[in-house]
């Protein structure tokens, strides 16, 4: 088991949008982006188990509120979040859809504007 599936007892949907909403601005545009991404392919049901679980794990990483580096490091408390969430993103690209990016940047629309 890869470590970003260790994390996926860790990952909740209440968990995840508490995260994001309380910290989107912190974190950043771009790594909120991938979140979404993300969680809304989980969201799929075309999209299978083994992609879930990484996903999964990935996002209870970036819940999760003790990891590799501190979130609340300015400057850098989300670049391991980052880095997870990428790796999670390489491995499951194909379930990340046009349809899924437009649900994020909906989202993101609605939280950080045009």
């Amino acid at each position: 088991m890869s470590e970003e599936n260790g994390f996926a007892k860790d990952f909740s949907d209440d968990g995840f949008w508490n995260k994001v909403v309380k910290y989107a601005k912190a974190a950043g545009q771009e790594v909120i982006e991938k979140a979404l991404w993300l969680y809304y392919a989980a969201q799929n049901p075309k999209t299978p188990a083994w992609a879930k679980a990484t996903i999964y794990g990935a996002l209870g990483y970036f819940i999760l509120p003790v990891d590799a580096i501190p979130d609340v490091l300015p400057g850098v408390g989300y670049t391991d979040d980052l880095g997870v969430i990428a790796a999670a993103i390489t491995a499951v690209s194909v379930y990340i859809t046009d349809e899924v990016k437009q649900q994020a940047s909906q989202k993101l629309q609605d939280w950080f504007g045009a």
